[in-house]
């Protein structure tokens, strides 16, 4: 049952990341650079943040750290290649919580945080919070869109998802 809803839910991540990443590319890149008052200043720095915590996520899910955070900041790509990349981190939830099983995805595990504190929880809260995480930011992402003057965004809401998968 866990490992179902779980699941559904890096399916869920999945498509609104794609979703929200396709607005930024139609919107383009002028509005994606655009300095907008949030969490982060831009566009595409929200963007890069949602991938730059979902990669460390993963990592900590295979039991490894990364070397700095965060692992955007030497990243001299597109804005396309980092959405691609965040994407693939998205992809790659889906590919752990298939190969786990519900024992594996209740198992306690230990990871050390960028400021070098060391946590334990369960792997199954690690992707709740994961995944959460970048509904926050992707919800962020879609009023700085509006505030820019890019109105043609739809819903990335979960129930939305829903109802279009059923």
């Amino acid at each position: 049952m866990l490992k179902q809803q779980l699941s559904k839910l890096s399916q869920y991540n999945r498509w609104a990341n794609e979703r929200c990443a396709g607005y930024i590319l139609l919107a383009g890149e002028p509005v994606a650079d655009q300095l907008l008052v949030s969490s982060f200043p831009t566009i595409r720095k929200t963007i890069y943040h949602i991938w730059d915590a979902e990669l460390v996520w993963i990592k900590r899910l295979h039991g490894k750290t990364i070397a700095s955070w965060p692992p955007s900041a030497g990243f001299t790509g597109s804005l396309e290649e980092g959405i691609l990349g965040l994407l693939s981190v998205s992809d790659e939830f889906t590919g752990f919580i298939k190969s786990t099983s519900d024992e594996g995805l209740q198992e306690m595990m230990d990871y050390t945080t960028s400021g070098k504190k060391t946590f334990t929880n369960k792997a199954c809260d690690m992707i709740t919070h994961c995944f959460n995480h970048s509904t926050y930011h992707r919800g962020q992402v879609i009023t700085m869109l509006r505030s820019a003057g890019f109105t043609a965004v739809g819903s990335t809401d979960f129930i939305t998802y829903c109802r279009m998968a059923e």
